[in-house]
């Protein structure tokens, strides 16, 4: 069973850094992503990385926010998204995501809890 739990939110001022980290049972073959919810708006991808390392950037994430992904190092898989830079506006509930298929080509999409990043002065 697929298992997520995201860590390192908190509250930080503009300008600063952060660096969110997803612990999974297993990653496998899976793209993982990060993404976030701002109060009263919908969930939007910041990023994805696929197993070979291949990331893609939404435009929100592009040139501040760096992921990466640890498979099965020291016997732990970690997601993790650097974010430097940061605004008052990245201030949302930030999410790990894993995306596999099944043996019958299912799409199988699990989340983490998330965990919350304030940007504030």
């Amino acid at each position: 069973q697929v298992h997520l739990v995201e860590s390192g939110g908190g509250l930080v001022q503009p300008g600063g850094s952060l660096r969110l980290s997803c612990v999974g049972s297993e990653f496998g073959d899976s793209t993982m992503g990060w993404f976030r919810q701002a109060p009263g708006k919908q969930r939007d991808l910041l990023a994805l990385i696929t197993e070979g390392g291949t990331t893609h950037y939404s435009d929100a994430a592009k040139a501040r926010f760096t992921i990466s992904r640890d498979n099965y190092k020291n016997n732990k898989n970690i997601l993790y998204l650097q974010m430097d830079s940061l605004r008052p506006d990245d201030t949302a509930v930030y999410y790990c995501n894993q995306r596999t298929y099944d043996t019958r080509g299912r799409l199988l999409e699990y989340w983490g809890q998330g965990t919350q990043v304030t940007v504030s002065a």
